[in-house]
């Protein structure tokens, strides 16, 4: 089973390529924390912002400078069934550990629990490594229900869920229904020990970049039972997370990162850096929770 504390990195750029120079000086640091592992082309890492070529050298970069010991999970999901198992197979190859599969969402009307069952089965059919769902419906609009993740933890290559949706009920009929093999992560660290104390198995957290020890004794906490522990850290996180989500999104965790002694830099275009007074609420926020 995938679990643990997973960091969805972001993508460095320097005039708006990627610089896998400063990448490798993330790494680096990343290897010396608590995380189990990582996520590449993760919404953190501007993944709808990228070409194929530019997902699959990102993988293969990662898989080659992070410890062979811990996995690498690559977000593979694409608009059409046929490019998300093309680029699944792609980094396959380049040394990912699993898939995490968002769902398709433009012609979001028309994806229905049918379309996306249908979606989900093709893709890990034919997927190399096992596959993970991806709920983002903030981002794309379309949300994984629990019955249809209960119906696609019975197919053997799809391994687990990671939700970002924030319905802790939803959640909680996912566990329910699923098996013990089938892992839940939370996809926020804002609702990390709620997804824990239910049986949730991990976390796939933006604020895992910058407080990924924090993160990982959260989960330790809740699985040995020392709920007091983990909900006195859950609710010292709760700002530096909103932070670098919902607050300031992409732009909040590069600058984060850049105050915390990472390299974060600016998004890609059209994304836009933090505005200086944001900047300086950021830099108290850290400060706050001992980052900085």
């Amino acid at each position: 089973m995938i679990k643990g504390i997973f960091a969805p990195i972001p993508t460095p750029f320097q005039n708006d390529e990627i610089a896998l120079d400063k990448l490798g000086e993330n790494l680096d640091r990343w290897s010396q924390t608590d995380l189990t592992g990582l996520v590449v082309l993760g919404s953190n890492g501007e993944f709808v912002l990228l070409t194929e070529d530019e997902k699959v050298k990102l993988v293969e970069y990662v898989r080659r400078h992070f410890p062979a010991n811990r996995p690498v999970i690559a977000g593979t999901g694409c608009e059409s069934t046929r490019d998300t198992i093309r680029l699944t197979k792609r980094v396959a190859d380049a040394g990912a550990t699993a898939a995490l599969v968002v769902t398709p969402n433009y012609y979001k009307g028309s994806m229905t629990e049918a379309t996306l069952k249908r979606f989900f089965y093709d893709v890990a059919d034919a997927s190399p490594i096992p596959v993970m769902l991806y709920n983002m419906p903030r981002n794309t609009g379309v949300n994984i229900s629990a019955s249809l993740a209960i119906e696609c933890s019975k197919h053997p290559n799809i391994v687990g869920l990671k939700d970002s949706g924030g319905n802790i009920v939803q959640i909680a009929e996912i566990i329910s229904g699923t098996g013990p093999d089938f892992a839940v992560f939370a996809g926020s660290g804002s609702f990390l020990y709620a997804t824990a104390a239910l049986g949730g198995v991990g976390g796939t957290l933006a604020v895992a970049n910058i407080l990924p020890n924090m993160c990982a004794a959260i989960q330790r906490a809740a699985e040995a039972g020392d709920h007091a522990k983990a909900k006195e850290l859950q609710m010292k996180i709760m700002a530096a997370n909103a932070a670098v989500t919902n607050r300031w999104a992409i732009p909040g965790l590069k600058a984060a990162m850049d105050l915390i002694g990472y390299y974060g830099g600016s998004p890609r275009r059209p994304l836009l850096p933090l505005a200086e007074p944001a900047f300086g609420e950021l830099k108290k926020i850290l400060a706050e929770v001992g980052a900085i």
